[in-house]
């Protein structure tokens, strides 16, 4: 199937493919604000499908473009946070300043910069938490808006389901263990073996022992979104989100990587607490737990996605008309959290 958009070349080796809308002639100038979606673990281009009926539901000034960076597909298992931050702040910097690049790569002279709003999936959700709250944060380009989907745990992931494998649980534990003890040796970036490897064989990518740590360790690069997490780890990361960013948390009722006994709308109502505490605005009303939906909404119904991408809509349309866009605020109300 093809899929009409344009493929922009952010950085020399990575690129972004901007879906075409339907409610835009091809002819007409590109539009200022850029929605940019960031897939998770193994993700590439069009490999989520909802992303093209937001970009076809947006106002005619906004666009989606899915960000592949060095870490998309398998390049996950060697990369890090810390280099999909900085990629996507090549990224944020293009669509930015250079407004889809058909000036030739030259600023647009007059024009204020466009509106940018991440949304991350699934561990493209870290990426949005590292890029907004991570190491040399404050040199990167300000966005407008994070939206974290499906921003499920993991670590926690994993445990739950080698709760009901002893095997697993052997061998991840196992994995572990060698993964910790190289990333303290300084040998992070050695290869794991493929034999007993859980990461391994669930994604058919060879893994390097600092991404194994990062992702299943407590305390990892990775962890984030842990359940366990105490108060003063979330100020950390969540407390950190700066004032002038507007949040949109959501999760899916089904999603299939959440622990069992997890309380949706409980740990979102957290998350979005310690948000607000930290002086940044949570769109209460669209956020919460979409009723029915899965981790990437690939084979929900129509229904369910189409209910996504109203949410998503109503918080760029909300965005766009708080013209001091990050004033906190408080978090409650008729929505979800």
């Amino acid at each position: 199937m093809a899929h009409p958009g344009t493929l922009h070349q952010y950085t020399k080796k990575l690129v972004a493919f901007e879906h075409a809308s339907p409610s835009r002639p091809s002819s007409s100038p590109p539009p200022p604000n850029t929605l940019l979606w960031i897939g998770g673990l193994t993700d590439g281009l069009l490999t989520v499908h909802y992303p093209s009926a937001i970009a076809a539901a947006l106002p005619p000034h906004w666009r989606l473009a899915e960000v592949l960076t060095s870490s998309s597909y398998a390049g996950w298992a060697t990369g890090s946070l810390e280099r999909d931050a900085k990629e996507i702040g090549r990224a944020v910097e293009y669509f930015k300043d250079v407004k889809g690049g058909k000036d030739g790569g030259k600023k647009e002279e007059g024009k204020e910069a466009g509106k940018i709003i991440l949304m991350g999936h699934s561990t493209g959700c870290q990426d949005v938490m590292e890029y907004l709250t991570g190491k040399d944060h404050d040199n990167r380009h300000p966005i407008n808006g994070a939206i974290l989907q499906a921003a499920v745990s993991d670590r926690e992931a994993w445990d739950d389901m080698a709760s009901s494998d002893p095997v697993m649980r052997t061998h991840l534990d196992a994995l572990l263990h060698t993964a910790t003890a190289l990333v303290e040796e300084g040998n992070g970036a050695e290869i794991l073996p493929s034999t007993h490897n859980p990461l391994q064989d669930s994604f058919g990518a060879p893994v390097s022992a600092y991404r194994a740590w990062s992702l299943l360790a407590k305390g990892g690069d990775d962890d984030f979104f842990s359940t366990d997490l105490g108060d003063a780890v979330l100020e950390r990361s969540f407390g950190r989100i700066p004032a002038a960013v507007r949040v949109l948390l959501v999760w899916g009722e089904r999603d299939e990587y959440l622990p069992k006994g997890v309380h949706g709308v409980a740990v979102l109502g957290r998350w979005a607490g310690v948000v607000a505490a930290g002086g940044a605005y949570v769109d209460e009303v669209n956020g919460g737990v979409i009723p029915g939906a899965s981790h990437n909404l690939n084979r929900d119904p129509e229904s369910v996605v189409q209910d996504l991408v109203g949410r998503v809509v109503r918080f760029v349309q909300g965005l766009e008309d708080a013209d001091g866009a990050g004033v906190g605020g408080d978090v409650g109300g008729d929505g979800g959290l």
